[in-house]
């Protein structure tokens, strides 16, 4: 948590240019409120709370913002500006908003877009396993050998893969669920089995589906899906 919190007594010292001793004083003489509370000595702030000194906002709640994108081929998965097709051009929001994970540019798919930097971390972290799942065409038709590889783990830059589930759609289509996200796994994977990647979109983030969001378009999650999304990385 340390990563996604800062100090009360450190935000009051730099925001009213005080020193440590006067920073506490404000705090225990009750003139700190955070969030309408009294604030205590060892609290320490989030990006959402609001704090008032002597009844004045010192410091604005920062509200979470979740965005579901369906990126086409070509856009880059990245805020960089310098970047020709970055997502600030794809996506044109106003809002500090960062992509969870990546995409790679010849790949189409749900990405998600948010400042909360906790959720970000928790879905990111490799040791979580989160469910990532995809829908791959490839350039000839598959084997049961293939199928049964890619669920199995393949050998990609000296590391076998985790176990996958993988289900057959049609002669040359797959859909794969994956718990890691290594650097472009999946065209890594199906190179190594004797296949060349012709489609590759994702459609899944742990509870999050891409549903009908057409190519192109992002909405911001629906109250029910931030809460379905929170519950699952926190269990």
């Amino acid at each position: 948590m340390k990563a996604f919190t800062s100090s009360l007594k450190y935000f009051i010292v730099q925001t009213l240019n005080l020193s440590n001793k006067d920073a506490i004083c404000y705090i225990l003489s009750r003139r700190v409120l955070v969030n309408g509370k009294q604030a205590t000595l060892s609290q320490e702030l989030l990006p959402e709370d609001e704090v008032l000194v002597d009844n004045i906002v010192v410091k604005e709640s920062i509200k979470n913002i979740y965005i579901a994108y369906h990126k086409p081929q070509g856009v880059e998965s990245t805020m960089n500006a310098q970047i020709e097709n970055n997502l600030v051009e794809a996506l044109g929001v106003s809002d500090r908003v960062f992509p969870v994970g990546r995409l790679d540019k010849a790949s189409e798919g749900l990405m998600l877009l948010t400042n909360d930097g906790k959720v970000s971390f928790e879905i990111l972290h490799a040791e979580k396993h989160q469910e990532k799942e995809y829908k791959v065409t490839v350039d000839k038709p598959l084997t049961p050998q293939a199928i049964e590889c890619l669920a199995a783990g393949v050998v990609i830059m000296g590391k076998k893969t985790r176990p996958a589930k993988v289900s057959q759609v049609d002669e040359t289509t797959f859909n794969i669920i994956l718990t890691q996200g290594l650097n472009r796994q999946i065209r890594r994977m199906c190179y190594k089995l004797g296949y060349q990647v012709e489609k590759l979109v994702r459609t899944r983030i742990i509870t999050l589906d891409i549903g009908n969001l057409a190519l192109g378009e992002w909405r911001f999650l629906s109250q029910s899906e931030i809460n379905d999304l929170l519950q699952k990385i926190a269990t």
